[in-house]
């Protein structure tokens, strides 16, 4: 029997989720990863309604549906990023606010803590989500990077999200970084730095993402072997380079799902991730058998129903429990 696949409902928050539940069970999904957007799991309700959390857990087990997430990106990238007019669109008006940038960050941080909390409440021990980044700007190193730049970078990593960690380490959960690109870390490199950055305590690990990687030139089986401790959760999602000689993975100001692009995101199976690759490299690093694959269906090409579909019966049919044994043990002494 392969691990539970469910669905991350970020991207389906213009639906109730009275209705999504009915929706991902009929797509054949054992459960959801919880947004902390729409209806789908509010953050300050969970804490100022003691009976919030209860329903959100009756209603998935009215349709059979399994719960091991939930998910806080959009306000996680406002806690070091450089605050602009962007933000206002993906956050609560109440971290909003005024729209002061070290006021924003400040809410940001302890929404970030709320959420750590109303996870507890919840019943679940990983939050997946985004750092931010002050420094994403930098990449280029052009005009000239002082390197005192990209360490006070990390630095800001330590000073802001050190104090959510906490919390997370009081509540008894995890935060697992979606390695992504606009974030403190993106690659092998940049995510073995911020780990270095917050002295590897236990709270801080990854959601693993391949689509995020494969389209920079990072090999997602690697990045499974060099943090294979610190996986905390798994996103199925799939993606594609299509360089024609008049782009490049720049994708040239055009915004996903535009043809023009040099990569764009797939459904699962549809792209480049060799999948099956990634599943032996998660039973060698431990990924255990009853954590989810959470598929995140991002596919600008194809209706997203019949996608999502697609996508749960993949999942769980490339999904596989390593070997008790070896194959040539009968011949053995």
């Amino acid at each position: 029997m392969g691990r539970p696949v469910t669905l991350f409902t970020g991207q389906w928050a213009d639906l109730p989720l009275q209705d999504l539940c009915k929706k991902a069970r009929d797509f054949g999904y054992d459960g959801l990863e919880l947004a902390c957007w729409g209806d789908h799991f509010e953050v300050d309700k969970a804490l100022s309604d003691d009976g919030y959390c209860q329903r959100k857990r009756d209603l998935l087990d009215k349709h059979d549906l399994k719960l091991f997430a939930i998910s806080n990106h959009l306000v996680g990238q406002a806690v070091l990023d450089n605050i602009d007019a962007r933000h206002k669109s993906i956050l609560p008006p109440y971290v909003w606010g005024d729209g002061n940038p070290a006021k924003v960050g400040e809410r940001a941080a302890e929404e970030m803590k709320n959420t750590a909390r109303a996870a507890q409440k919840l019943g679940v021990s990983v939050v997946n989500g985004f750092t931010g980044s002050s420094i994403w700007h930098l990449l280029y190193d052009f005009p000239p990077t002082p390197k005192s730049m990209i360490e006070d970078g990390f630095k800001l990593l330590a000073e802001r999200w050190n104090p959510i960690l906490d919390v997370f380490q009081e509540c008894g959960v995890k935060f697992a970084l979606e390695v992504h690109p606009t974030e403190i870390a993106f690659d092998i490199y940049s995510a073995e730095r911020a780990l270095q950055a917050l002295d590897r305590r236990e709270e801080f690990g990854f959601n693993f993402d391949p689509s995020h990687l494969i389209w920079q030139g990072v090999d997602p089986v690697e990045f499974i072997r060099a943090f294979p401790d610190r996986i905390y959760h798994v996103h199925m999602k799939d993606a594609k380079v299509t360089l024609n000689g008049k782009s490049g993975i720049l994708a040239s100001h055009l915004s996903f799902g535009d043809a023009r692009r040099g990569w764009d995101f797939r459904s699962v199976g549809r792209g480049g991730v060799r999948f099956e690759e990634i599943i032996r490299a998660l039973n060698a690093a431990g990924y255990p058998g009853d954590s989810p694959l959470s598929v995140e269906w991002e596919d600008s090409g194809m209706d997203r129903e019949a996608g999502a579909a697609e996508a749960a019966q993949f999942c769980k049919n490339i999904d596989f429990r390593p070997s008790g044994r070896a194959f040539d043990a009968a011949f053995g002494d």
